[in-house]
């Protein structure tokens, strides 16, 4: 089992922002690689540590995880879908930001520069219900930018290779140095060298590539989900971007989702109210068969537990609520009119709740219990 984010750091969940990079900060330093040469025990350590800052530190990934926990963020396809997916040169691309800018420094440098990573491309994958509950397999094709065949690049001659620029100024309080991408190369530390027809100022072309994403069960509507490297490549010696999969759960002709739970709604007549019967409901599964004491009350609610959708972590299903609605018909017969009639003033029509039947505020109560 995956370790808790929070705890690798050694912060809880209420953790601001600032608390959360300090934490990384100090992890970073302790286990850097170049502090800890070929310590393979520091290394993992190093990586543990970015991929939890690199959600914890993220607000809408830091909410899927405090609700879905390291579920939210598993799964498989191409790529697969990790919290983190990273290697050494996405830790090393975060250090600008953690160390104020420039790069990491101060442990001798060995990494070198960060590779260029591509953009991220999004795509929006459609799901029934059906889908959701067991988890499914989808091909989509992305269209993506590509190395075009035979393009070659050399080094910067910006830059000399470096991905950055250095400027010195001269200010009051003595020479200021001061490093920036460089806008050559946009820190690539490569430019073109031959490009092939058909191919952008880049070297890239655009490809259409079949995908497969493997989702998981329990996914709920507008979750994103990564598969790694199936992004935008870029160019030169760069990694490419990631595929971002954004869940769109299509309604159900008959049932409603609420979190993990079903609700469907069963109309029943005055006489299979009166003197109960014993209906057949559709479900994700197939068909189940519901009995309707007699004398049940509109409004009835029934629960059939572990008829829902799993869990995303993996742990549990959620119930069907079946729903009992009396449909009172709106034209009778002569004779079903004086029926009824008869029975205006007949004891056993008269409403009469009990302590047991609960009102409705009570029922919709039961149902997040």
């Amino acid at each position: 089992m995956k370790e808790d984010y929070y705890k690798i750091l050694g912060v809880d969940k209420n953790a601001t922002v600032a608390e959360i990079k300090k934490a990384y900060r100090k992890k970073a330093i302790k286990y850097h690689p170049d502090k800890n040469p070929d310590d393979k025990t520091a290394e993992e350590e190093f990586k543990k540590a970015a991929e939890a800052y690199e959600v914890l530190n993220n607000s809408d990934k830091k909410a899927r995880y405090d609700q879905f926990g390291h579920a939210a963020f598993e799964g498989g396809g191409a790529g697969g879908f990790s919290a983190g997916g990273m290697n050494m040169e996405d830790i090393f691309s975060q250090f600008g930001d953690i160390f104020g800018g420039g790069g990491f420094s101060g442990f001798g440098g060995s990494q070198g520069r960060a590779r260029v990573k591509g953009n991220n491309l999004r795509i929006r994958v459609k799901l029934t219900l059906e889908e959701i509950l067991n988890g499914v397999e989808k091909k989509v094709m992305v269209k993506r930018l590509v190395k075009a065949e035979g393009v070659t690049y050399k080094t910067c001659t910006a830059c000399n290779g470096q991905g950055q620029v250095t400027r010195i100024t001269n200010t009051i309080l003595g020479r200021m140095q001061t490093a920036t991408t460089c806008p050559t190369c946009h820190g690539a530390g490569e430019m073109i060298d031959n490009r092939p027809s058909g191919a952008n100022a880049q070297g890239l072309i655009t490809k259409e590539e079949k995908v497969t994403i493997k989702i998981p069960a329990g996914v709920v509507d507008s979750v994103q989900l990564k598969v790694s490297g199936k992004g935008n490549e870029a160019p030169g010696n760069s990694i490419s971007g990631d595929l971002l999969v954004v869940i769109q759960e299509e309604p159900h002709n008959k049932l409603k989702r609420e979190g993990n739970n079903l609700h469907y709604d069963m109309y029943i007549s005055f006489p299979e109210a009166i003197l109960g019967v014993g209906k057949e409901i559709d479900t994700l599964t197939g068909k189940v068969r519901v009995k309707i004491d007699a004398g049940t009350q509109s409004g009835k609610i029934l629960r059939l537990r572990g008829k829902g959708l799993p869990n995303l972590d993996g742990y549990g299903k959620g119930d069907l609520l079946v729903h009992i609605n009396l449909w009172t018909p709106k034209e009778l017969s002569k004779d079903q009119k004086i029926f009824f009639e008869q029975m205006k003033d007949d004891e056993h029509f008269k409403p009469n709740p009990s302590n047991s039947d609960k009102s409705f505020f009570e029922k919709v109560k039961d149902m997040f219990l």
